[in-house]
């Protein structure tokens, strides 16, 4: 009896530590608590314990039964922390709703470090726009809104950042567009074509401004754009636009050209449409979109006719695993001109042999992606895409280009110690074979390896370093003809160049406050040559031409920056102002120039352009910009203004700079096709269903350009002597909400009807009138 009685004691015993020492579980679903859809990689912390919400923003944490703090916690939203009591064996439906308290310095990004990151803790300046502004301001075409940005400035399809380019026709680009995280420029050509990128299914579009090469590579030696494209939720979507734009009476009413007896055209038009279904098929998700435009524009012989169609698709195998293939289809057909006739009745007119056209186009992408996290919890990213290009176009211009590239990238969260390691491998492979380089093949290969390290301290404290290596490779003929006629040619040595360079940067953010931030980074940039800046062969004009220049080598540099970012809240309208100081060194620069002038019998004298390393560069400046959105009074106010002040010199000034490579007032030392000082003001307001927006651009007079252009061009010279004080454009759009579904709104472009150019003899639009339908399913 007594040993039975000791049986059951120890009995007893076991199950009680059994109960006693029995885990509890806490699980549940992390959603949006304004569209109440499901919040994917929420971090879930009890003590040292932890998880991340799914694909389908749900979750479970097991833990010893007892009293605890959770708390959840991801970029973009407040966190939120709660206390709860677990018995042993319990299993807690928990279910959060986190709100993203319209916080802008927790909008999450990913370009400075390719992990979320809240937008106030960046090392850099990093700037982000939404897909509503794109909506509200019926963007076409990428670029046109990404001229909102302070300090960012497109001329003629080419982007610069805080003055970091000028402007060479058809050269590549020292700003770097990705999509999704994947290069996106012509392979070629080094350029981006903004009309393959996706407005009708944005997500946000990140700016980062100065080098950026230690993480991206070449071309990102100015900044990056980064198109983050949307994908399908738990409530299907489908969005729908329809609009119309037509153009009136320049100031100078002498320009018009259309709706006279000789045009056939009575009005330039612009019409398209755009649509865009988001859906969930259990771990399916797809996203369609389509786009279509039709444009006769002001420029005569200028026109576009295009479609474009973007069938996305990601597979979640499991918690683990997720697949992607993300495409887009371009085609079409369109014209344009390089100069105009002049500065006064033929400024909307193509210049003697300047027009061109594109008799079809077909662009297309294939993106496969991979991603998948360990037991480790170790991320393993694959990013995949072939791109081909086949343009038919006039004047012996036609080309076809693929390009293959493949990036493999390993990322591993220390969190015990604050630290996220981010390693990759890149590969890119372009073949070209095209008439403008000659009706010879040409192909490169770049191969990089990459280490970035984000470090966080006493959480607030946020210091970066990363280091690149990159390899380039290009193939050629080994003759390079840089003028036939007078058998002038280069030799490249078997066909080859090679050549590699590491890259390297550096930054930290201090948290001083809740809401102050300070910031300093350094960073090198570098620039292979593109094939297009390289061989290129072709005419423009009468008798003029671009020369290939086999001796063309890299172009490298650095951007330093120190910043300050403050948070603010007046009210329930919130927002951040932003002061940087930056300065940007190049060497040896490349640049179109002009090579020689000479006289040609029967056509008289002609220029011959060739991309060539200039001299070295320094770029210093300041840039202040405002952002806000909320609450403000009965309605809400969403704000962007900028301004931007740059000196971009050359190193060592010399006289044979000012004669021979650009014309600049009073002798001054300033670099071509650069605005010094730009200001960039955008606000909406809104009331109920009705919302009023306005758009501000002011320019500073672009004082340097090349000599061939200032007197070698029709009207150049006149039309900068008239407009020498810089020019403003202002914007005004209003739209009204007929309901929750369906909305209707106008637009006046240009109100003021300025006469102004970008970049020389090229005139801008005179005032513009757009409407536009957009309808949510």
């Amino acid at each position: 009896m007594k040993t039975m009685r000791i049986n059951l004691i120890f009995l007893f015993f076991l199950l009680f530590s059994a109960a006693y020492g029995q885990n509890a579980t806490v699980q549940g679903t992390v959603t949006d608590m304004q569209s109440d859809l499901p919040v994917t990689g929420v971090t879930i912390k009890i003590l040292q314990s932890g998880t991340a919400t799914d694909l389908d923003g749900k979750y479970s944490l097991s833990v010893a039964p007892g009293s605890y703090e959770i708390s959840f916690y991801i970029v973009g939203y407040e966190q939120q922390t709660m206390s709860i009591n677990l018995r042993a064996g319990e299993t807690r439906e928990l279910n959060v709703q986190l709100n993203d308290g319209s916080n802008l310095l927790q909008t999450a990004t990913v370009t400075a470090g390719k992990f979320e990151k809240p937008l106030g803790e960046v090392t850099v300046s990093l700037e982000v726009l939404k897909p509503k502004l794109i909506e509200n301001t019926n963007t076409t075409s990428v670029d046109e809104v990404l001229v909102k940005i302070p300090g960012l400035n497109i001329i003629d399809g080419q982007a610069s950042i805080r003055g970091g380019a000028g402007f060479s026709y058809g050269a590549g680009t020292r700003v770097l567009v990705l999509v999704d995280d994947i290069p996106a420029l012509q392979p070629d050509a080094g350029l981006p074509n903004w009309d393959d990128f996706p407005v009708e299914n944005l997500a946000q579009i990140e700016v980062l401004k100065g080098a950026a090469s230690a993480l991206y590579g070449s071309s990102a030696m100015n900044g990056i754009i980064n198109i983050r494209t949307g994908f399908a939720k738990d409530k299907p979507e489908t969005n729908f636009a329809l609009f119309s734009k037509v153009w009136g009476t320049p100031k100078d009413a002498d320009k018009k050209w259309w709706g006279n007896d000789t045009s056939t055209l009575v009005q330039p038009l612009e019409t398209g449409f755009s649509f865009c279904h988001r859906r969930k098929y259990q771990k399916l998700d797809v996203v369609l979109g389509a786009y279509g435009l039709f444009r006769d524009s002001y420029n005569r012989d200028t026109y576009s006719r295009y479609g474009r169609v973007t069938p996305n698709f990601r597979y979640r195998v499991n918690d683990r695993l997720t697949i992607g293939l993300n495409s887009n289809f371009n085609f079409g057909r369109s014209g344009s001109f390089f100069i105009w006739g002049g500065d006064s009745t033929l400024a909307y007119q193509p210049g003697v042999g300047s027009a061109s056209y594109t008799k079809g186009r077909l662009r297309f992408n294939i993106d496969p992606t991979l991603q998948y996290f360990d037991k480790n919890g170790n991320r393993h990213k694959i990013l995949s895409r072939y791109f081909y290009i086949h343009n038919n176009n006039s004047g012996n211009q036609s080309n076809d280009s693929r390009l293959y590239y493949g990036e493999y990238q390993f990322q591993r969260q220390f969190e015990k110690i604050g630290l996220v390691m981010t390693a990759g491998a890149v590969g890119t492979y372009n073949t070209v074979d095209a008439e403008v380089y000659g009706n010879a093949q040409f192909t490169s290969r770049n191969l990089a390896g990459y280490l970035q390290l984000d470090y966080k301290v006493f959480d607030r404290l946020n210091l970066s370093a990363g280091a690149r290596y990159e390899h380039n490779v290009q193939h050629s003929p080994d003759t390079i003809y840089i003028d036939r006629n007078t058998n002038d040619f280069g030799i490249i040595p078997n066909g080859e160049v090679a050549e590699g360079k590491p890259v390297f940067r550096f930054g930290a953010n201090y948290r001083a406050a809740e809401a102050t931030y300070f910031r300093a980074s350094w960073g090198q940039g570098y620039r292979y040559p593109t094939i297009a800046e390289k061989f290129v062969s072709t005419d423009f004009g009468i008798g003029n031409s671009v020369v290939p220049n086999p001796n063309l080598f890299s172009e490298t540099g650095w951007t330093a920056e120190i910043g300050f970012k403050q948070g603010f809240k007046v009210s329930s309208w919130q927002g951040y102002f932003d002061l940087t100081g930056f300065v940007s060194e190049y060497q040896d620069m490349m640049e179109f120039v002009l090579d020689k002038i000479a006289f040609v019998p029967g056509q008289g004298l002609s220029a011959r352009f060739q991309s060539q390393n200039t001299a070295d560069t320094r770029t210093t400046g300041w840039e202040v910009s405002i952002v806000g959105q909320g609450k403000l009074g009965e309605g809400s106010l969403s704000m962007l203004v900028g301004f931007t002040s740059t000196q971009p010199k050359y190193k060592e000034f010399n006289d044979s700079l000012l004669t021979n490579v650009y014309k600049a007032s009073d002798s001054t030392n300033v670099l071509k096709y650069r605005f010094r000082n730009s200001f960039k003001f955008d606000a909406e307001y809104t009331l109920k269903k009705l919302s009023l927006g306005a758009s501000v651009q002011y320019y500073s007079h672009m004082e340097s350009i090349d000599a061939v252009f200032e007197y070698g061009l029709p009207g150049v010279h006149d039309f900068r002597e008239r407009h020498n004080k810089g020019f403003t454009v202002v914007d005004l759009r209003a739209a009204y909400s007929l309901n929750k579904k369906a909305r209707i709104s106008a637009i006046c472009g240009n109100l003021l009807n300025q006469e102004y150019t970008v970049r020389p003899a090229l005139l801008e639009g005179p005032r513009n009138y757009t409407i536009r339908f957009d309808y949510k399913i």
